[in-house]
């Protein structure tokens, strides 16, 4: 039985809560579901030709590799990802046709959920925010 446990953890990681701290100060951040491991993280890294990626977004679930520290401008970005889900149906086709068509780093999906995070950490950290940058 365990090692049926330790084959269903590797396939689809193990389940992680938020940390108090990020759920009271980035309210949106509860809604997706975190795991910890996962294929996913190593189908991501395969095809950016590395062993892993620190996080992906499938669908409401956000997989963060082992190593990766739960940082508010990943999460954000990833939360985006979600909510680009959300949006289409068509979402993974579209992210991958993009991904094909611009690569990675210039794929839109990607530039509008780093642009999401930055924006919304800005908003969180800016003057009169009351927050620490």
């Amino acid at each position: 039985m365990a090692k049926i446990a330790a084959l269903i953890a590797e396939l689809v990681g193990d389940p992680i809560a938020l940390p108090e701290h990020l759920a009271t100060r980035f309210p949106e951040l509860n809604e997706p579901h975190y795991r910890r491991g996962g294929l996913p993280l190593r189908i991501g890294g395969w095809m950016l030709g590395q062993s892993t990626v620190a996080g992906i977004t499938l669908g409401s679930t956000i997989f963060l590799a082992p190593t990766t520290r739960l940082e508010p401008e990943l999460l954000l970005h990833e939360f985006r990802h979600v909510q680009q889900f959300s949006e289409r149906r068509t979402f993974p086709f579209r992210y991958i046709w993009e991904s094909l068509r611009r690569g990675y780093h210039a794929n839109r999906y990607e530039a509008d959920a780093r642009t999401y995070a930055a924006r919304r950490l800005s908003r969180t950290n800016g003057p009169g925010s009351g927050e620490d940058a």
